[in-house]
């Protein structure tokens, strides 16, 4: 039997779409819902712009600081039950937003969801699927985030038109309803185990522990990586959460600029694809290094379109693309940069950098712009990308280095 026939034997084409709709939702519902529903909230319940978003770095930080844990528990086989719970409590939590009368109810309610996110999100369904599948998951992690890519045109619609229609309130209870009603049995469902008989000896999980952690950190290239994940959340954070008022700052149109704004979405999706085609040409490690080109070029765009606003459009085509296909690199190449064994560890823990970047992103930039305006914020990310591209090319370089040892 080949090593792609026994993968589908035990992780069925089936379970992948299923995880894949799943995490559309999860995302949706969790993540994208914040800033979908942020202006109704401020509106209706008088709450400044500080204090709400104060909640969602709060949950974005909390999130990372569980996600350790969260593949530590994976490790040790309970992807499934991580999976579920977290998404059933997630959807109970967002439901309870509905009744929240005071900023404090928000905030802890906020904390709580970001616990959840940790256990549901991309890093733990990565995770378990590296776990099930080995060498074989790059292909489910990249028809998962084809789909998934698609969350923020679910959320920001949805949000607007129930919210429109019925209420903020109404809203999060439906996305609530959606969490609970589809994405749950289809999680239920995308990480049934195979029975034993079914699955071949070379696909069992390999089984983890507290040492593979203490191993893999013991390595430079841990740190590399965690430098280079770090400032792709870092940068990509600071440019989606100052995007409307950087462009604003240089009279761009608001239509133009929500326009750009909303394309990077589906530009990361097609850098996806583009990525399925020449997978099979270029391993996973150069393209993870292209993408960094591709987000140097993004920043230089956006600095050139200040002088010659055409540039907009390249820079949301490299933005988009670049940053697009780091949610499939970042897990193949942790895994094959520093193994599988004991990956929802090591991955939780990478994922610490990375999620705590991306949640501090945004006051990162301000406090930058308080001193020397976009301009600084703009060379700082260039700057960022360049450090993210070292030290992912040095811990290429270091990994060849063991691996012919």
């Amino acid at each position: 039997m080949t090593s792609s026939a026994s993968t589908a034997a035990a992780f069925p084409t089936g379970r992948v779409a299923a995880l894949a709709i799943a995490e559309t939702l999860v995302w949706a519902g969790m993540f994208y819902s914040f800033p979908a529903l942020i202006a109704y909230w401020e509106a209706d319940l008088g709450w400044s712009k500080t204090e709400l978003a104060g909640a969602y770095s709060a949950a974005l930080v909390c999130s990372a600081l569980c996600a350790p844990l969260m593949g530590k528990i994976i490790d040790k086989g309970h992807g499934r039950a991580v999976l579920t719970v977290c998404a059933v409590v997630g959807g109970v939590l967002v439901g309870l937003l509905s009744v929240v009368q005071a900023s404090w109810q928000f905030f802890v309610l906020w904390l709580g969801i970001g616990v959840c996110m940790s256990g549901c999100l991309y890093e733990p369904c990565f995770a378990f699927v590296t776990r099930m599948m080995g060498g074989e998951a790059r292909r489910a992690i990249t028809r998962i985030t084809l789909i998934a890519g698609f969350a923020g045109t679910v959320s920001f619609p949805l949000a607007g038109f129930v919210s429109e229609a019925y209420g903020w309130r109404v809203a999060v209870l439906t996305f609530a309803v959606i969490i609970l009603v589809v994405a749950i049995p289809l999680f239920r469902y995308g990480t049934a185990l195979p029975a034993p008989e079914e699955e071949p000896e070379a696909r069992k999980p390999l089984p983890g522990s507290s040492s593979d952690l203490r191993r893999a950190m013991a390595k430079p290239t841990f740190w590399l990586l965690g430098i280079t994940f770090s400032m792709i959340g870092l940068t990509h954070g600071i440019i989606i959460t100052h995007l409307l008022p950087m462009l604003a700052e240089r009279d761009v149109p608001v239509a133009t600029a929500v326009l750009a704004a909303s394309m990077i979405g589906p530009m990361q999706v097609a850098g996806r694809v583009a990525m399925m085609v020449v997978e099979r040409r270029l391993s996973m490690q150069v393209i993870c290094a292209v993408s960094f080109l591709f987000m140097i070029a993004a920043i230089s765009s956006l600095i050139g379109s200040m002088a010659l606003p055409a540039l907009l459009v390249l820079f949301v085509f490299f933005q988009g693309s670049g940053y697009g296909v780091t949610s499939i690199t970042r897990p193949v190449v942790t895994a094959e940069i520093l193994g599988r064994q004991g990956f929802g560890s090591i991955s939780g823990a990478l994922a610490l950098g990375f999620m705590g970047a991306n949640a501090a992103a945004a006051t990162l930039g301000a406090a930058i712009w308080e001193v020397g305006g976009y301009a600084m914020v703009r060379w700082m990310v260039f700057g960022c990308v360049l450090v993210g591209l070292m030290a992912f090319l040095t811990a290429m370089t270091l990994a060849k280095r063991e691996r012919a040892a």
